[in-house]
C-alpha cells in the first residue's frame, strides 16, 4: 500500500481490463475514516484489444500510458508486473454465456481465469474482485464454477470468498444486467466481505432517466447515429415501447423469416419507464438496442449512459469497436459501490448488507440446489 500523510492508497492491477469500467469505478471509490482517506489507484492494466487499451489510457491513466499493457494474457510476464494490493479481473465470458454453447473450462476462453489465479499466487494482493456473466454458474453443469471457487480460495496465502449474483438494476444501474462477482480478502486478515444491500430495489432508474435526465449534448463524443434501412425504420414504427420484432402490430411483410426463434431482444424497443434490457457487445441486426420513441438504434453514447459511463469518458476505435467495448464493460457505478464496500470492510466501517446467494457452493450438488432456489425466486 502507498501511505502518505492522511492518505492510504491500494494499488490496483487488472487483467482483461477492457475500456476501464471497473477501474473507473474503483478509482472513484473513496472513504474517510479516523482522519485517513482510503482510496484505490491504478497500478497496471492488461487487455488483448488495442482499442480498449487506448480507451483505458485516455480516460484512466492519461499521465502514465505505460501502465496499460496491450498483450494476450497468455504471453504476459506475470512475475515482472509491479507489486499490487488489489486485483480485478472480469475474465472472458464467451464460454460461460448462456447465449453460446457454454463450453466452460472446455472452451478456448474458459480457462483464462487461471491467469488471475496466477497473479494471486505470485503477488498475493490483499483483496481481489472477479466478475463474469450469470451463466458462469451453469457451465459444465456447475463443475466450472465449483472449480473456479476452489482455485481462488486456495491461491497464494488463501482467500475468504464472497460470491454473489448481483442484479445491477437494484443498485442504480438503468439496465437489467445480472453478473456474478466474487470478492476475496486474504485469509490472514481474518475479514470477510459482505454483499452491500440493494440501493434502488423499489425505485429503479429507468431508460428515460438515463438518456433524458439530462439529455445528451449533440456534440458529445461517440454519439454518431447508425444508418437504418427503410425496412428497419418501417418495422420499428410498428413496434411499441417494450415490444420486439414479433409484436402483433408488425405487418406480415415486415416480420422476420427466422423459424423457431422468438428472441425477446431482436429489434426490441426500450420501455422508457423501466430499466433497459442488457446492453451487449456483439450481435447482428436487431441486437443494437432501440429507442422507445425514435425509429432507430441507440448511439454508442446512449449505450454508454445505460452502462453508467459519464459523457466525458471518450471511447477510442471504430463505431463497432466502441460498441463492443461498452457492452463488455462493468458498469462503473456498480464497480464503485462494490469497491467502496471493500474499503469499508478493510477498515472496519459497517454498512447495510444482505446474505450472499452463492456463498455456500462447495460441490456440484450445492451448486444445483442454489441455482434451483435462485431460479424459483
Amino acid at each position: 500500500m502507498q501511505i502518505s500523510e492522511g492518505t492510504c492508497s491500494f494499488r490496483l492491477g487488472e487483467l482483461f481490463s477492457g475500456p476501464g469500467g471497473l477501474s473507473l469505478g474503483a478509482t472513484n471509490s473513496c472513504i474517510r475514516y479516523k482522519g485517513v482517506e482510503y482510496r484505490i489507484v491504478s497500478c497496471w492494466a492488461n487487455d488483448i484489444d488495442a482499442d480498449s487499451c487506448a480507451t483505458f489510457r485516455r480516460n484512466i491513466c492519461p499521465q502514465s500510458p505505460e501502465l496499460v499493457i496491450n498483450r494476450d494474457v497468455r504471453s504476459l510476464d506475470i512475475d515482472s508486473l509491479r507489486s499490487i494490493d488489489a486485483l480485478a479481473f472480469g475474465f472472458p465470458c464467451n464460454d460461460y454465456s448462456m447465449v453460446g454453447e457454454q463450453l466452460g473450462l472446455n472452451g478456448n476462453f474458459g480457462p483464462l481465469y487461471r491467469y488471475g489465479v496466477r497473479v494471486l499466487e505470485v503477488h498475493k494482493p490483499v483483496w481481489f474482485v472477479a466478475e463474469n456473466v450469470s451463466g458462469l454458474r451453469s457451465a459444465n453443469e456447475g463443475r466450472a464454477f465449483v472449480s473456479i471457487l476452489d482455485d481462488l480460495k486456495h491461491a497464494g496465502f488463501g482467500y475468504n470468498l464472497t460470491a454473489h449474483l448481483y442484479k445491477f438494476e437494484d443498485y442504480g444501474v438503468p439496465q437489467t444486467r445480472h453478473r456474478v462477482l466474487i470478492v476475496g480478502i486474504r485469509t490472514d486478515l481474518d475479514l470477510k466481505f459482505k454483499v452491500p444491500a440493494p440501493t434502488t430495489p423499489e425505485f429503479r432508474k429507468t431508460a428515460y432517466d438515463a438518456l433524458e435526465c439530462p439529455p445528451i449534448p449533440h456534440d458529445a463524443a461517440n454519439h454518431e447515429h447508425t444508418r437504418q434501412s427503410k425496412s428497419v425504420i418501417e418495422r420499428l414504427r410498428h413496434i411499441p415501447p417494450g415490444g420486439n420484432a414479433w409484436h402483433e402490430n408488425v405487418p406480415r411483410h415486415l416480420r422476420l423469416n427466422v423459424p423457431n426463434v422468438r428472441m425477446s431482444h431482436i429489434y426490441k424497443r426500450l420501455d422508457p419507464y423501466k430499466p433497459a434490457y442488457t446492453v451487449t457487445g456483439s450481435g447482428g441486426g436487431g441486437t443494437h438496442v432501440y429507442h422507445w420513441k425514435e425509429p432507430r438504434a441507440l448511439t454508442n453514447r446512449e449505450r454508454a449512459r445505460l452502462q453508467t459511463f459519464p459523457d466525458t469518458f471518450v471511447f477510442e476505435g471504430s463505431k463497432e469497436s466502441v460498441r463492443k467495448q461498452i457492452g463488455m464493460a462493468v458498469p462503473p457505478h456498480a464497480a464503485r459501490l462494490i469497491c467502496t464496500s471493500v474499503l469499508k470492510t478493510l477498515v472496519g466501517v459497517s454498512y447495510d448488507h444482505v446474505e450472499a446467494n452463492l456463498d455456500h457452493i462447495h460441490t456440484q450438488s450445492d451448486f444445483l440446489d442454489t441455482v434451483r432456489t435462485l431460479d424459483e425466486c
